[in-house]
């Protein structure tokens, strides 16, 4: 891979390409992240000999908590440059992750709220430390909804009781529940987690690359939503997010210290639970 990217590391192995999210302080998803996926996106959609990529994050404690909350409109405006204006959401642009010509995988350190355990579940296989993931659907404790995926893929992985017990209790669920409830593939221990996916990936990696790809679009036929179910949830999102009772729960959170290293962003979900309603 050639292109500068501000926010990715990439380095590539065979025919895997390694992907490692580096966005201090905290690795929120701005407009520099969205900026470096859309573009990552595009490269990838080219002529490659790239057959799987590896999604893994620099900062232990963080591997994409949510998006900056006061940059929605810049972020927005990043992601619609991947499909075009009718398609100005993340979650379009994790579709387009989904429909990658690569078979994608995540390797989870850290948590993953939000929007960014919505780019968890656009990639196709999900794995995470036993002791170190963290994943949770804030949303409507902030007093929105998810808008990138998480209602539709949620669904489709969980079942119906146990999406709506993710979304609508925003509480955090560390990797051993979230594997036993299919959130993602399996938990594993930390020791072991790089080697599993490296090995996972070159073993993939060594396949043929029409066979990968002709499996992963039948598959995607059946499991991933409708572009039109997509930028629903994705307009619902937009539209309470803006409101004034979101607007007063996202400040009583930054008077509180969101988006910066401390307790309200390691234990969000417990946090979102002690606020008044």
């Amino acid at each position: 891979m050639t292109a500068p990217y501000e926010t990715l590391r990439t380095r590539r192995q065979g025919n895997v390409l390694f992907a490692t999210f580096d966005a201090p302080p905290v690795n929120l998803i701005g407009p520099e992240v969205v900026r470096d996926l859309v573009g990552l996106c595009a490269e990838l959609a080219g002529p490659s000999d790239i057959r799987v990529v590896v999604f893994d994050s620099a900062d232990p404690d963080f591997f994409l908590p949510h998006v900056d909350l006061t940059k929605v409109a810049e972020y927005t405006a990043e992601a619609a440059k991947a499909g075009g204006p009718g398609d100005a959401s993340l979650g379009m642009l994790f579709r387009r992750v989904s429909e990658l010509p690569a078979v994608t995988v995540a390797t989870l350190r850290g948590r993953a709220r939000g929007a960014g355990s919505e780019f968890l579940l656009a990639c196709d296989m999900r794995f995470a430390s036993r002791e170190h993931a963290v994943l949770g659907q804030p949303e409507v404790g902030l007093g929105t909804t998810p808008g990138a995926g998480a209602l539709q893929h949620l669904t489709r992985l969980l079942g119906r009781g146990r999406a709506l017990e993710a979304v609508l209790t925003s509480a955090d669920f560390d990797a051993d529940l979230a594997e036993r409830y299919g959130w993602i593939n399996r938990a594993l221990p930390d020791a072991e987690l790089d080697a599993f996916v490296a090995a996972l990936a070159a073993r993939m990696g060594g396949f043929p690359r029409d066979a990968l790809l002709a499996a992963k679009a039948a598959v995607n036929a059946i499991g991933l939503p409708e572009p039109a179910a997509v930028r629903a949830d994705a307009a619902l999102f937009q539209q309470l997010v803006r409101g004034a009772e979101a607007q007063h729960r996202v400040a009583e959170l930054f008077a509180r210290g969101l988006q910066t290293r401390g307790r309200t962003e390691l234990e969000l979900g417990d946090v979102l639970g002690e606020m008044s309603g």
